[in-house]
């Protein structure tokens, strides 16, 4: 089959395309059945570091294959001038980040960065807009790129602010894979964070995007001076909804000069390592992504948290607009663990997450 005839007929059978799969054959996803306390989940946190690092890499090994990371690569389709005051974002207007605001890309030119990174290795194509929520006026555009990119194979993911349930169901019907809406932090801590939304706008998004049929992706930021009590309780939420979000990003905060976040004290590299173990544990079948922040990691670091769940990365020298370790040195890194990259799986494959 020509590239030309795979792009048609997945964009004709979305079904039918490529989907990347790490989890091992026999394992399927399941609604979440365990309630955790949050006592609970403290107490998992704080279990000595090899005894939570042994039961998070048995959890991995039981549902994903450990030597395989999934690449992903994540593009700013619409950058700068952002309404909400997300105080760890270069992007919003209540900063002097330096940051000037842009039109949204065209969908051409979204497609060609898309292929560009598909023939580079990465299998998920994400798209953000910094937006508080689309506009009606920029659907139609935004419904043409998931369409574009889908067409390539990729599983799709947008992140463009709070949806309504108009806006979910549209996206869904253009084959969208994936939602990212990250809920950032604790509820106890999210004002100290953003002011202009607040923590249950943030819930109802998530339920806007499952109720269309489409997979969350939702985690949150770790290091922006909060207490381990609220990274646990970020946790706890997230292992409480309905379901699983099918994707867990774990984000290191990036502190960018202009933001109120740019002097935060950085947290130590073992509770971070924490925070990936406790989420592979509480959340067993969601793809645990290893997000913002690698740059600052060390390599140790970084193979600690793949040891602990971590099985999947962006790639690319820039995410939205901070900057990202460069190909090479991830290949060299996966190298040197006997880590392989996820490839597409052939077409006419369930399709899982």
């Amino acid at each position: 089959m020509t590239l030309a005839n795979y792009e048609q007929t997945a964009l004709d059978h979305p079904s039918q395309a490529s989907r990347p799969d790490l989890r091992k054959p026999n394992s399927s996803k399941t609604s979440s059945s365990k309630i955790w306390p949050v006592d609970e989940a403290a107490a998992l946190y704080n279990l000595p570091f090899n005894d939570l690092l042994f039961r998070a890499q048995t959890v991995h090994r039981g549902n994903f294959d450990p030597n395989r990371v999934q690449l992903s690569r994540l593009l700013s389709i619409k950058t700068g001038g952002c309404p909400e005051d997300c105080g760890y974002c270069s992007q919003s207007v209540h900063h002097e980040s330096g940051l000037s605001a842009s039109k949204l890309m065209e969908v051409e030119r979204v497609i060609a960065e898309a292929r560009k990174a598909r023939d580079a290795g990465a299998t998920r194509y994400c798209m953000g807009a910094a937006w508080r929520n689309p506009k009606p006026r920029d659907m139609e555009a935004v419904v043409a790129m998931v369409k574009g990119v889908k067409a390539l194979g990729m599983e799709t993911c947008m992140t463009l602010g709070m949806l309504d349930r108009a806006q979910s169901e549209q996206l869904s019907h253009a084959g969208l894979d994936y939602y990212n809406h990250n809920i950032d932090t604790s509820e106890r801590y999210y004002s100290e964070i953003i002011t202009t939304r607040n923590f249950t706008d943030r819930l109802e998004t998530l339920d806007n995007v499952r109720a269309a049929g489409m997979k969350v992706c939702c985690g949150g930021i770790v290091g922006m001076g909060e207490l381990a009590d609220d990274r646990i309780a970020m946790l706890t939420t997230l292992a409480n909804l309905p379901e699983h979000p099918e994707s867990v990003p774990i984000n290191m905060l990036i502190p960018i000069p202009g933001t109120p976040l740019a002097d935060a004290t950085p947290i130590s590299p073992i509770d971070f390592v924490r925070t990936v173990a406790t989420a592979r544990i509480m959340m067993p079948e969601s793809v645990v992504r290893l997000s913002a922040g690698r740059t600052a990691m060390t390599d140790e670091m970084q193979a600690l948290c793949f040891f602990a769940g971590a099985n999947s990365i962006f790639v690319g020298d820039t995410l939205l607009t901070a900057g990202n370790p460069e190909n090479d040195k991830d290949m060299d890194l996966f190298r040197r663990l006997g880590l392989q990259p996820m490839e597409l799986e052939p077409m006419g494959q369930e399709d899982t997450p």
